[in-house]
């Protein structure tokens, strides 16, 4: 299909701000969706461009809007369909870039959501391939036919793989998600591991397609061949959109997954719920009804839920036989029920992949917190907190970056306390260090020195006098000082341990 073409699709009710007839007659290879200020590692040629504009604001300058639109034409962006929901209508400074850069410019009205743009190029798409003449297939025409059979017969991308390619003589070929998540594989393919994956993708060797999708970085899916004249191009392609029609399908159950998962996360959020409502939402998840269960919480900075959600299912499917259910909380918040089974781990997985996850957007922290098993579907609220709890303290640890904590993680007093809310470890380590924490003279800064020795001496005067090289005397003599002012005791365990976690909380 072409730009054009989405202008004559009425219920999509798409107006066109800017757009010469040579742009809008552009092929459209696939459709991506982002709200990045750069999307332009995202992008690929002949895509059209789905934007809500959440990068903007009224105040931006020019150049900014500019540095986004040139991304869109550096990559060969087909169109760009900008949503009038954030702003309430595009704005004109989009429209004079757009015409700088040409790139078309489509307004997207706030009852039209992306994913039915989605769907409408996929079928419009399908739909002339369907109409191309028989001679115009570069497949074989019992290929397509025995692929089209497989299709309706809800076939794994094995068995598509292992067809598809069977009549080029099975060259390697695997399906790969973007964190290296072998989704399927031709028989004489090897198995690959998730960094050997990662690897294969990166060094640009061999064939890799892009197939269509859920727009998004975490769990995008690749056609990868070992060599790059395995296949001619355009069977790589029409195999490709094979693919891309199985995947569709696959979302199409993902979607309906996904609100079983919410409701059973809005239950388990509510608080104890009856034994017969949970039993059942656990069942409509494929969650058996005996624990034990665990619950992990995730956070995209910067991005919205549904992406935070996808890279948590993306990162549980890679502990393959562990069923877990993931959606949003009433809240918003990404969120999944993992049966744990007798003594499964979910954190250690989750954790070695989530580097993974997150290099796909790097410049989104991504944080994930990991209950402890919960025995039965009646403890999933208290696992709840527990979970929020471990993202607290993983957020904590990483603020810029990205990492998973599990509750089992928890086991120290710094560890405890790197759960608690920045802005009450701060209060409370004010109020119990007093004028000390403040720091704001030499001697206040040398006493705050000679206490957090003193300390990780265990109270041993000599060994504080040795760390510091200064006389006993000195030492008992700072140490009045550091009572004096905090009012604590450092002759008592119970204000030892105060000013322990005040010094941890700073």
């Amino acid at each position: 299909m072409h730009v054009h073409d989405l202008l004559q699709l009425d219920a999509l009710d798409l107006t066109l701000l800017w757009g010469e007839d040579p742009l809008l007659g552009r092929e459209v290879s696939g459709v991506t969706a982002t709200d990045l200020e750069d999307p332009a590692r995202f992008l690929q040629p002949g895509e059209l461009v789905l934007s809500g504009l959440v990068w903007w604001a009224p105040d931006d300058g020019r150049e900014k809007v500019d540095r986004f639109v040139a991304a869109l034409a550096d990559a060969g962006a087909a169109a760009l369909l900008a949503g009038e929901e954030t702003h309430g209508a595009i704005p004109e400074v989009l429209v004079e870039s757009c015409r700088a850069h040409r790139v078309a410019l489509l307004a997207v009205p706030a009852h039209t959501s992306f994913r039915a743009i989605t769907e409408a190029v996929y079928l419009r798409r399908w739909g002339d391939l369907s109409r191309r003449p028989t001679g115009h297939f570069a497949l074989p025409e019992n290929v397509r036919a025995e692929l089209t059979a497989l299709l309706a017969a809800d076939a794994g991308p094995d068995a598509l793989l292992d067809r598809a390619f069977a009549h080029l003589g099975g060259p390697a070929c695997a399906l790969l998600t973007a964190a290296g998540r072998m989704v399927a594989r031709t028989p004489g393919t090897p198995h690959l591991t998730p960094r050997q994956a990662r690897a294969a993708l990166a060094a640009g060797t061999g064939s890799t397609l892009r197939i269509e999708g859920e727009p998004g970085p975490y769990d995008a899916w690749f056609l990868h061949l070992r060599g790059a004249d395995d296949a001619p191009p355009r069977v790589l392609h029409e195999i490709a959109e094979v693919v891309a029609q199985y995947r569709h399908l696959h979302e199409a159950r993902e979607r309906a997954a996904r609100r079983a998962a919410d409701e059973l996360l809005a239950l388990a959020a509510a608080g104890p719920a009856e034994g017969p409502a949970l039993d059942a939402a656990l069942h409509a998840c494929g969650l058996p009804a005996q624990g034990p269960f665990r619950v992990v919480v995730a956070t995209l900075d910067g991005g919205e839920p549904g992406a935070a959600v996808r890279a948590l299912a993306e990162g549980l499917r890679h502990s393959p036989g562990t069923p877990f259910a993931a959606g949003l909380l009433p809240g918003g918040e990404a969120a999944a029920v993992v049966a744990a089974g007798s003594g499964g781990e979910t954190a250690a997985p989750l954790a070695a992949v989530w580097p993974a996850l997150h290099a796909c957007r790097p410049q989104a922290p991504l944080h994930a917190g990991v209950s402890g098993p919960a025995a039965t579907a009646q403890g999933l609220e208290p696992a709840l907190d527990q979970a929020r709890y471990a993202l607290a303290a993983a957020r904590s640890a990483t603020p810029e970056g990205a990492g998973v904590t599990s509750v089992d993680d928890l086991s120290t007093l710094g560890a405890l306390l790197s759960g608690v809310p920045a802005e009450v470890r701060a209060a409370f380590s004010s109020r119990v260090l007093g004028p000390l924490a403040r720091g704001g003279s030499a001697s206040h800064r040398m006493l705050l020195e000679t206490l957090e020795i003193f300390l990780a001496q265990h109270g041993s005067w000599a060994r504080t006098a040795e760390a510091l090289h200064l006389h006993v005397n000195t030492v008992h003599y700072r140490i009045q000082r550091i009572e004096t002012l905090t009012g604590r005791d450092l002759s008592r365990l119970d204000h030892k341990l105060d000013l322990h976690a005040a010094l941890l909380c700073r």
